[in-house]
């Protein structure tokens, strides 16, 4: 069987969508799937709607010969990939990483609700066309697939037979992890696709109540200048650094030099980094939202908070940094848990779902 993994990033960009594509290229071949890719980054210089009008005809005529289209997201990818697989009468699977409409419409469309509140408001204009989209690709699809229970059920409202929409974790490489390096003291690590509801500008915010802390942020995007205006009106430019986007050897190395993970995100449908993280043997601290409860045994492998609860994080950033053996419990916890999204594991279900 030939697979085109249609992606809208590919590294060496950073981010989960990044990840899992590469991560099917390198491995599906080892189960007898041949494997190409095809990245929304070939055509992104193009204007809008061009873009996505070529890469709907740069998999009509590059990749043809292809028995199976795997898109990786709804819209993007996922609208022109959909109507490449129609034309060509190929299977369509599409894996929905997150809700895009909701994260465009907080992004350019002024949206205040959460994830779980979008689901049941009704909306006009732009925010309509794109949770039509949204509905559009993933009614026509053959198979979807979703990265955790949490989003499963999210996901099982936006189509016709919610049977067709399966639960496969997102899995990392833990054998290239290396052994834990020295730690550097007090230091907060944080990673991912820097939009709003990721939650960094509290997080920038609350370098302030720790003088002492320095706070490394990895990761690239649209709200980067909103970011860096707060950290120079906050005045914690000699604490906050942005490391941009690093290749994955290196941003493990960075955050094993850390001494704990901090992600106070807002919504999660999976996470690499806290997966990678645990994996890496740096205590995390993380939000109780989206799927994240399934990731994490809060105060065995973890810690969850509420989003933007700064009391909390910087009590339990004291406690992991000062506390060796609350330290080393939950570092060893966190490493047994992060072998629950092994590769293999993934790997498996996304083959067996895809023949």
């Amino acid at each position: 069987m030939k697979i085109l993994i249609a992606t809208g990033i590919y590294p060496p960009d950073i981010g989960g969508p990044a990840t899992y594509s590469e991560l099917l290229f390198n491995e599906l071949p080892k189960r007898g799937m041949q494997t190409k890719v095809i990245s929304f980054g070939e055509v992104r210089s193009l204007p809008k709607v061009i873009r996505h009008i070529a890469f709907f005809f740069k998999i009509i005529y590059s990749h043809h010969d292809v028995d199976l289209i795997f898109a990786q997201d709804t819209v993007s990818v996922g609208l022109p990939a959909l109507c490449a697989a129609k034309i060509l009468r190929k299977k369509f699977f599409v894996r929905v990483p997150g809700d895009y409409a909701w994260e465009q419409s907080v992004q350019r469309y002024g949206i205040k609700e959460s994830i779980d509140d979008f689901q049941n408001k009704k909306y006009t204009g732009a925010v309509d066309r794109l949770i039509r989209i949204q509905k559009f690709v993933v009614n026509h699809a053959d198979t979807v697939i979703a990265p955790s229970m949490y989003f499963r059920n999210l996901v099982s409202k936006w189509v016709d037979v919610p049977d067709k929409v399966k639960c496969i974790y997102n899995g990392i490489d833990l054998s290239v992890i290396p052994n834990l390096v020295k730690v550097e003291p007090k230091t907060i690590f944080t990673a991912g696709r820097l939009v709003p509801w990721k939650g960094f500008s509290a997080l920038i915010s609350m370098m302030k109540l720790l003088p002492e802390w320095k706070l490394y942020i990895a990761g690239d995007g649209p709200y980067k200048a909103e970011l860096e205006k707060i950290v120079e009106t906050t005045g914690v430019s000699s604490q906050v650094f942005f490391l941009g986007q690093v290749e994955r050897s290196v941003l493990i190395q960075k955050m094993q030099n850390c001494d704990v993970f901090v992600l106070n995100t807002h919504f999660e449908s999976f996470s690499f980094q806290i997966v990678e993280a645990m994996a890496a043997g740096i205590p995390v601290i993380t939000t109780n939202v989206g799927n994240l409860s399934e990731i994490i045994d809060h105060g065995k492998s973890g810690v969850l908070v509420n989003p933007d609860d700064i009391e909390a994080i910087i009590s339990n950033v004291h406690t992991l940094s000062s506390n060796k053996e609350v330290r080393e419990n939950m570092m060893r916890a966190a490493k047994e848990k992060a072998q629950d999204f092994s590769i293999k594991r993934t790997v498996d279900n996304v083959a067996n779902v895809l023949v």
